[in-house]
C-alpha cells in the first residue's frame, strides 16, 4: 500500500493511518533493570497483540477468475487534476493551488517549462523519504492550513501536512467511482466498511451515494478532520460510524459478531502502530486481515477492495493473495495499478501516466 506517499504519522512511530506520537518517557531517567537478553524477532512477536494470532481459514475449491493487468486510469476529477512531472517531483492543481510535491517515479523530464514550475503557491521540502517528516514553502503568500476541495459531488478540506501530503489521494478515485456506482444501483442500502479510512473522502462519496458506512482509522487526529469534512459539506445526518480503532482488533471483533458488509475498502500501510501499540506488518499480516475480510462480507456482497502504497513488489503477489483468499468464492479478481495521467495547465490534455499503487480487487461477478 506506492505508498503513496503515506498519510500524515504513518513514520515508525504512528498509528497504521494516523498521527504521529513521540514518547516523552524518552526524557525520564531510566530505571536499572536486569532483562535476559532476547533476539529481535522475538521481541517484534512479544509486541503483537495477540488478538491477531487467529489462524488463517482453510479454503477449498476453484480459485476466482482472473482478469489482469488492469490499469486504473484517472486523467483528473473535480478540483484535482497533475499538471505535469518530472526530476523526482509533481505539479499539481488542487482547487487554486497549484502545488509541488516529491515523487520518485517520475524519473522523466518535464514537459512544461521552468516558469510554469515557478508559478506556484506551495512547495513541500524536507524529507523526500515516503515516510518522512518536512515542511511546506509558501512562495507567493502564506497560506492557510486548510482550503476547501470538491471530489464526486463531496466537499471536503484540502490540508498541508508535515507528511507532503493535502487530505486526499485523489487516484483513488476510480475506485470511489467504482463504489458510488455499485451503491446507486444496487436497489437496497448497501452496507460499506471503509478501513484505514484517514480523513473520510470515501466514506462521505459512499454515506452520499445511499450507503450505510463504517470508518476505521487508528488516529484520533484524522477521525477529526473527517468530521470536520462532514460538517463542510453538511452531511451530519449521513449514517456514517466514525470508528478510532485498530483496523484488525475491529475487524475481528466483527468477525466474532457475525456482523457483515456488502463492499469493503482497505488501503493500508507498509508498517503502522495503533492507538494501543498494536504492531502492523504488511506482509505479515496483510494475509489475515484479507482472510477476516472475506470471512465478514455478506452473502450478497459487491466487492472487496486492496490498494497497497510502497511496497517491494508486484502487483501479481496482492492478486495472487486475493484469489487464494477467495477461493470457493466464484466471481472475478482484477489486479494492477492505479495511474494518474498528466492533464496539462488546462487539465484536459492528455501526457504522461505516473503510477500511484497496487490494487486488487474482487467482485461477485
Amino acid at each position: 500500500m506506492k505508498q503513496r506517499e503515506r498519510r500524515p504519522g504513518q513514520k515508525k512511530t504512528s498509528g497504521p493511518s494516523g498521527e504521529s506520537r513521540r514518547d516523552d518517557r524518552a526524557a525520564r531517567p531510566p530505571k536499572p533493570v536486569v532483562r535476559p537478553a532476547v533476539s529481535r524477532e522475538t521481541a517484534r512477536e512479544a509486541a503483537l497483540p495477540a488478538a491477531i494470532e487467529r489462524p488463517l481459514m482453510t479454503r477449498s475449491g476453484e480459485r476466482p477468475t482472473e482478469r489482469v493487468p488492469v490499469i486504473l486510469e484517472s486523467l483528473g476529477a473535480g478540483d484535482f487534476h497533475l499538471i505535469d512531472s518530472g526530476n523526482g517531483e509533481k505539479l499539481e492543481q488542487y482547487g487554486p493551488y497549484r502545488i509541488i510535491r516529491p515523487e520518485a517515479q517520475a524519473l522523466w523530464r518535464p514537459s512544461l517549462p521552468a516558469h510554469v514550475w515557478e508559478k506556484v503557491d506551495a512547495v513541500f521540502t524536507g524529507d523526500t523519504d515516503e515516510e518522512g517528516t518536512g515542511r511546506w514553502r509558501f512562495p507567493k503568500e502564506a497560506l492557510g492550513e486548510t482550503w476547501p476541495l470538491n471530489l464526486l459531488g463531496v466537499d471536503f478540506l484540502g490540508r498541508f501536512t508535515s507528511f507532503r501530503h493535502v487530505g486526499v489521494f485523489p487516484e483513488q478515485i476510480v475506485h470511489w467511482s467504482w463504489m458510488k456506482d455499485q451503491v446507486e444501483k444496487a436497489g437496497r442500502p448497501l452496507k460499506v466498511l471503509n478501513l484505514f479510512g484517514y480523513t473520510g473522502v470515501a466514506s462521505l462519496v459512499a454515506a452520499a451515494a445511499g450507503a450505510e458506512v463504517t470508518h476505521v482509522d487508528a488516529s484520533k487526529k484524522a477521525i477529526g478532520w473527517a468530521r470536520e469534512n462532514q460538517a463542510l459539506g453538511r452531511m451530519e445526518k449521513l449514517p456514517i460510524r466514525w470508528i478510532c480503532e485498530d483496523a484488525m482488533k475491529f475487524i475481528l471483533r466483527e468477525e466474532r459478531r457475525g456482523s457483515q458488509y456488502d463492499i469493503i475498502l482497505t488501503d493500508p500501510p507498509k508498517f503502522g502502530r495503533g492507538p494501543n501499540g498494536e504492531v502492523w506488518h504488511l506482509f505479515e499480516h496483510l494475509p489475515l486481515m484479507l482472510d477476516v475480510c472475506r470471512e465478514i462480507l455478506s452473502p450478497k456482497a459487491v466487492g472487496l477492495v486492496l490498494t497497497a502504497y510502497s511496497i517491494r513488489a508486484s502487483f501479481y503477489s496482492i492478486h495472487e493473495l486475493m484469489r487464494e483468499t477467495m477461493r470457493g468464492a466464484g466471481g472475478a479478481v482484477e489486479s494492477g495499478e492505479l495511474v494518474i495521467r498528466e492533464a496539462g495547465l488546462d487539465g484536459k490534455t492528455p501526457g504522461r501516466a505516473l503510477s500511484t499503487s497496487l490494487f486488487s480487487r474482487w467482485v461477485p461477478k
